[in-house]
């Protein structure tokens, strides 16, 4: 049952001489012009908003009747009173109300727009046996699971979590190292929060991730971008630039958005910087576990002798993004520091919703669903591949690296640079991304970035090129 929020609408005023039936039938008319109650919406019985109100139930239903008879209210026998489902979305605004545009109506979820990075395979994600695990949980739920957990974590999915990184990923560590976040922002900004002073200095990589700026500028830190070649991260010139920056934020299993992995030297000459210069090292290991040639690589975790990297994971480019869940592992001389940062930064994350995680993981659908997307995401790259060839010949070169969730073409021949390409295919409604965009420093020639992990279909595929082509000129 909805009713219209009193800060928002008119109230009851007992001082005016507007009688009370009719103010009552003034706040919802005008709910219902402004969008905020939509057609099909059941709205509170006359006794139960009288009784919020504080007037008689006489009131409301006078305002109720005068609402149906002008067509505003339908009533629906035991279901309640609804606003008629026959009205349109929006109704013109009377006069003397409020214009519509000062209320816009929120946006719903949308689908993604072919081509989007960072989105794992939606149609492929198992929906009835998710369904199926979170059902069971919400029936076994008691008093307990009802309260705030912990801040740092649900327990059985830190318990989960570590298991996996230690087998997988060459990630030692105990649970009560790991930390249950809000996905890879609300990670990074809780490393921020919790170690760096205000202006410290932070390496981050040239062309990057976005989100790792502007999340540290938004703390107030300052960013020192570091070319990235084919061996990842150029720490020599990270050193030359800034040598007592206070961290660097890293993707060296698969660099974002180049897609080189980072060499072993170069991960030993990042270690050893971090050791001497008593910095911190964030492994932002988004999508570590899609490699397609050989197995998944180390992470640089695992080589962390001098404790000086954090382990940042997400379920969001393994699962799916609307779960919103991402983890950290802290070295164990900062645990104690990072249980208080958790502690009064948030209430944590849902908790049906990291059991629910924990439970794919330990019943093994976690590894049998990686393993499943790992060969659909190598099938759908070469079908996107495949098609671009075909699509444009000679004129386009496709990088590709081991692994990953995109590719990178570049175009021969185009005047334009990246950026109007992108947005020539943005206008078709192909969401491609302009290399040149991710760093600072110049970038080795120019490229539009594409997400293959949602092409579904060799037709799929060509229908996808033959628009860009058309869009492209």
């Amino acid at each position: 049952m909805i009713e219209p929020p009193d800060n928002a609408l008119p109230g009851i005023d007992r001082s005016t001489a507007t009688p009370l039936h009719r103010q009552v039938y003034e706040r919802f008319r005008t709910a219902i012009e402004h969008g905020v109650l939509r057609p099909g919406d059941r709205v509170a019985s006359a006794r139960s908003l009288a009784s919020e109100l504080g007037v008689a139930r006489g009131t409301v239903e006078a305002a109720y009747s005068q609402l149906a008879g002008e067509g505003y209210f339908c009533a629906q026998g035991q279901a309640g009173t609804v606003v008629s489902p026959s009205l349109p979305v929006q109704r013109p605004v009377r006069a003397g109300s409020r214009p519509v545009a000062d209320a816009p109506a929120l946006a719903g979820p949308a689908a993604p727009p072919p081509l989007q990075l960072g989105i794992p395979a939606l149609d492929a994600f198992p929906r009835k046996l998710w369904a199926r695990l979170m059902a069971r949980r919400a029936r076994a739920m008691g008093a307990a699971d009802l309260f705030y957990g912990d801040p740092a974590g649900h327990a059985p999915l830190r318990e989960a979590i570590a298991a996996y990184l230690r087998v997988s990923r060459g990630v030692a560590c105990q649970p009560a190292q790991v930390f249950v976040t809000g996905g890879y922002r609300a990670s990074l900004a809780l490393v921020a929060r919790t170690l760096l002073a205000r202006d410290d200095r932070v390496w981050i990589e040239d062309p990057g991730y976005a989100p790792t700026r502007d999340v540290l500028h938004s703390a107030g830190h300052r960013v020192v971008p570091v070319p990235v070649d084919d061996e990842g991260l150029v720490v020599a010139r990270g050193v030359r630039r800034s040598p007592k920056a206070r961290m660097a934020v890293v993707t060296p299993s698969h660099q974002a958005p180049l897609g080189v992995s980072m060499s072993l030297a170069r991960r030993l000459q990042l270690l050893d910087w971090a050791s001497r210069a008593k910095a911190w090292v964030v492994e932002d290991d988004y999508d570590g576990e899609y490699r397609y040639a050989g197995a998944p690589l180390p992470a640089l975790k695992s080589l962390d002798g001098h404790d000086r990297v954090l382990y940042a994971g997400s379920f969001s480019k393994v699962l799916y993004p609307g779960l919103a869940l991402g983890y950290l592992v802290v070295p164990e001389s900062l645990r104690e520091r990072f249980e208080n940062a958790s502690r009064i930064a948030s209430n944590g994350c849902p908790q049906i919703t990291q059991a629910t995680v924990a439970d794919f993981i330990r019943d093994g659908h976690f590894s049998r669903h990686l393993k499943k997307m790992r060969l659909l995401y190598a099938r759908r790259r070469a079908l996107l591949v495949e098609a671009l060839h075909k699509a444009f010949g000679d004129r386009v070169r496709i990088d590709l690296q081991a692994g990953g969730m995109h590719l990178i073409a570049r175009f021969e021949g185009h005047r334009d640079s990246d950026v109007v390409l992108a947005r020539r295919a943005q206008a078709a409604g192909l969401n491609c991304q302009p290399l040149s965009a991710r760093g600072t420093t110049a970038v080795e020639g120019q490229g539009l970035l594409m997400g293959f992990t949602n092409v579904a279909s060799p037709t799929q595929a060509r229908q996808l090129a033959t628009r860009l082509r058309a869009a492209l000129g």
